[in-house]
């Protein structure tokens, strides 16, 4: 399965108030013409255009309104899924390995090697994306493939006593056991309950029972 990029453009804010060095990153972001660039020199209109839902942000850490951390925790506030990109004039370890374990993607010391590292997050922080986007499709078409609508066939008594209680699960967040004999679906109709509940996007754990030995299964 793949994505046509040039049908999802890239929107990247480069956040920067030295005149240098927000040249660079707009340089190096502007290098594929799929990027739409917007720039800024404050913390301040960053945060009043994340309604145009960037999907990456260069954020220089010190900005004159407001400090890297702020800005940092609104736009994360706003959209957890925006790659965020530190770019900063100290090489502070502790600084840096607090704002990774936050959710940055890199945080880059202003040097000689500024230019290259920030192209190459530019580039990883899309893969990533354009693999989410994949996996958010994939599950998509499994919710559609079990779908209430198309499981919902059958007017025998029994069938539509299943559906009544498959409905009930599905608007509930009880643990619900599903029993019957080998072959009788009952792996559809848990998947049928999991792809329209509200947990849809979540992952779906097919799990088989009778081939884990009696006492590992119940210590588990």
């Amino acid at each position: 399965m793949s994505i046509n990029s040039r049908s999802h453009p890239t929107r990247i804010f480069i956040v920067e108030d030295d005149p240098i060095y927000q040249r660079l990153a707009k340089y190096v972001a502007e290098l594929n013409p799929e990027h739409e660039v917007h720039v800024f020199t404050s913390g301040r209109e960053c945060i009043d255009h994340l309604f145009l839902n960037p999907s990456i942000i260069s954020l220089d850490y010190s900005l004159p309104d407001m400090t890297g951390r702020e800005i940092f925790e609104k736009i994360k506030a706003y959209n957890e899924a925006i790659g965020i990109i530190i770019l900063s004039g100290q090489n502070d370890i502790s600084v840096a390995v607090e704002l990774l374990k936050n959710g940055a993607y890199d945080y880059i010391v202003k040097n000689e090697e500024a230019r290259n590292r920030l192209q190459n997050a530019l580039e990883n922080i899309k893969s990533k994306l354009v693999l989410q986007r994949e996996v958010e499709q994939l599950k998509d078409k499994l919710g559609d493939k079990y779908s209430f609508q198309k499981m919902a066939i059958g007017n025998s008594p029994a069938m539509q006593r299943l559906f009544k209680l498959l409905q009930k699960a599905i608007r509930t967040n009880i643990s619900v056991s599903i029993t019957g004999e080998t072959g009788s679906g009952k792996e559809v109709a848990a998947r049928c309950i999991h792809y329209n509940s509200p947990r849809k996007k979540g992952n779906f754990v097919a799990v088989n029972v009778s081939a884990i030995p009696k006492d590992l299964l119940e210590s588990e």
